[in-house]
């Protein structure tokens, strides 16, 4: 296919048991007009999947990470329009037409990019919960801004975006090994604007595969470095800095990281104390409720 409209990108290393589903549901859009680039990041054992008009493999020679092999299929790109889906994860058959017809309607200031909403399923393929984007405007500084209760971040998978747009901004920083869709949303945002839309249209599983974000000593060195990178803009927004910082620190305290968890929670403290004090008791205030209930 040489012009398509929309070009699905997925990722994938070693995992040849998960990826063909992916790529099924990337081929079964009900927009013909769509062609599906799997990039190769150097697995053990080369990609091997049926042949189709409209499915490219790209190989990799070495392994460069997540980031690098989201680039590559960027720049191979041949749509106006990119989406990336993880290996592990499936779209349903309307996604690429529900974003397409969003963005050829939205009235925000262009560019504009566009988020759906995702459900959450275990390996089971058991619902466990719905994810519903936020609208912002250009100029708004995604994750950083107040949504309304019941809308969420964390439904970056769903992007679909301008190829030129995300190349213009330098696409995702490959000196990230996790974080990256955080950091790429934080340059994104500012030159284009993110509709949210509440139709779910991708299905993100949740299971125990190795996975970057889970690795204490990368998590915390790509904490660092996305805060060197835009600690001023974080500065900015103290409350939600501050949110993040928390949230930061429960994970390590989870992961054994005490005194990085206790630095990050005292930075919290100072830049917004009445709030991160309300999460720190949150949890010991329900257990006295609940204690008191039973009680009585």
């Amino acid at each position: 296919m040489s012009n398509p409209l929309l070009s699905i990108i997925i990722p994938t290393y070693n995992r040849p048991h998960l990826l063909p589903r992916a790529v099924n549901t990337a081929l079964a859009q009900t927009v013909e007009d769509v062609e599906v680039i799997v990039v190769d990041d150097a697995s053990n054992q080369p990609v091997n999947l049926s042949e189709h008009p409209r499915l490219k493999i790209i190989r990799l020679p070495q392994n460069g990470g997540t980031s690098a092999a989201r680039n590559v299929g960027a720049k191979t790109a041949s749509g106006r329009w990119i989406t990336y889906l993880d290996d592990d994860d499936e779209l349903l058959p309307h996604m690429a037409e529900v974003s397409l017809k969003a963005l050829a309607n939205t009235t925000l200031p262009k560019p504009v990019a566009v988020l759906s909403a995702l459900e959450v399923v275990n390996q089971d393929g058991k619902f466990l919960n719905k994810r519903i984007p936020p609208t912002l405007p250009r100029g708004s500084h995604f994750f950083l801004e107040e949504i309304a209760s019941g809308l969420s971040f964390f439904s970056k998978q769903t992007l679909v975006v301008e190829r030129e747009v995300f190349l213009e901004i330098g696409g995702y920083d490959e000196s990230f090994t996790s974080r990256v869709h955080t950091e790429m949303f934080l340059r994104l945002n500012p030159v284009c604007s993110i509709l949210g839309l509440p139709t779910v249209t991708y299905r993100l599983y949740v299971h125990d595969g190795p996975r970057i974000s889970r690795d204490p000593s990368l998590r915390q060195v790509n904490f660092d470095r996305l805060i060197q990178k835009h600690k001023s803009l974080l500065l900015q927004h103290p409350q939600a800095f501050a949110k993040f910082l928390y949230e930061h620190a429960v994970r390590s305290s989870e992961l054994g990281q005490k005194n990085a968890a206790l630095s990050t929670l005292l930075w919290a403290m100072q830049l917004a104390p009445k709030e991160t004090l309300r999460r720190v008791t949150r949890p010991y205030k329900n257990k006295l409720l609940k204690y008191a209930n039973v009680k009585k």
